[in-house]
């Protein structure tokens, strides 16, 4: 065990000398997950827009929420820098492995966030700021703390993960009417199921950190909650074409997703191992942008 430890340290360092200062401070801001979220704040945008989009809008949106993100991820990292030297898969991150101190990580973090909120305000208006604000605020001052305390953190965490496609939508209509909160309850689902399929097959590293991301119980009492918000994501999810956001062709291929992520989450139901859990989670990485693919193309 002892040997693997340091094996472990050693892989970190030797990867720390690749990716450099510059790398680091990249890493901090979590690339993958920031532009998950411009391209939910794009499709919530082009909703809105379509067909009187505009380019310098939607790349002034893009520029803000972009910072503003990769300022709110990096705080997180700041925040979680004691877990997250813990857990095997998150030791070799910027600030628990010393590649950056933990003041830069929080100063780096504060001025990418304030930055992207004052784009925002400035080129998009008040209530898409606003609205990144809250969603900073409930992800590293809210979700991030309750993780050590309450599997609660779970669909609270879920709030500030579906917010983007508000501040997409807001950024265009300047308001938020039944259409933009359809598309938050739609993302609000999926971000549930996706969450509990990470929290259950990471569990014993999570629980090595002391983070609570799924409920105590049995399995089987886990998998029913995957297999309830999928079977509750599957008619919200048909909600924009009977809003008249989308075509009929995008209720086809909701429901063809819709159908899809209630058998993964109901195979998992029928035999809790990793493998199925798994197909749960990789089969939430597809319908996220497939759906909100189809939805943009029904709307054109």
């Amino acid at each position: 065990m002892r040997q693997a430890a340091v094996r472990v340290t050693v892989e970190d360092r030797i990867r720390a000398g690749r990716t450099g200062r510059a790398g680091a401070y990249l890493e901090l801001t979590k690339p993958g997950i920031t532009v998950f979220v411009a391209v939910t704040a794009t499709a919530g945008y082009l909703l809105a827009s379509l067909p009187d989009a505009l380019l310098r809008d939607l790349f002034h949106l893009v520029a803000g929420i972009t910072l503003a993100t990769a300022g709110s991820l990096a705080l997180n990292q700041y925040l979680e820098r004691q877990p997250d030297g813990v857990m095997l898969r998150t030791r070799g991150r910027p600030v628990p492995s010393g590649r950056i101190p933990a003041g830069h990580a929080r100063l780096f973090g504060w001025v990418l966030l304030a930055a992207g909120i004052g784009h925002l305000w400035y080129w998009t208006g008040w209530l898409p700021a606003l609205i990144t604000g809250a969603a900073a605020f409930l992800y590293d001052a809210v979700y991030t703390p309750l993780k050590l305390r309450s599997p609660l953190a779970t669909p609270v965490g879920a709030v500030p993960g579906a917010l983007p496609a508000l501040i997409g939508w807001s950024a265009h209509a300047g308001t938020v009417d039944a259409r933009g909160l359809a598309l938050f309850g739609i993302l609000f689902l999926w971000q549930l199921i996706h969450v509990l399929a990470l929290g259950w097959n990471l569990r014993h590293d999570y629980a090595r950190a002391g983070f609570q991301l799924i409920p105590p119980g049995s399995d089987r009492m886990i998998s029913g909650l995957m297999v309830g918000y999928a079977l509750a994501l599957l008619p919200l999810s048909l909600l924009p074409g009977v809003l008249g956001m989308t075509g009929s062709l995008y209720l086809a291929g909701a429901l063809c997703l819709g159908v899809g992520m209630v058998a993964a989450t109901f195979g998992f139901l029928l035999k809790p191992t990793k493998q199925r859990c798994s197909r749960v989670f990789l089969g939430s990485l597809l319908y996220h942008p497939l759906l909100l693919a189809a939805m943009v193309a029904g709307a054109v």
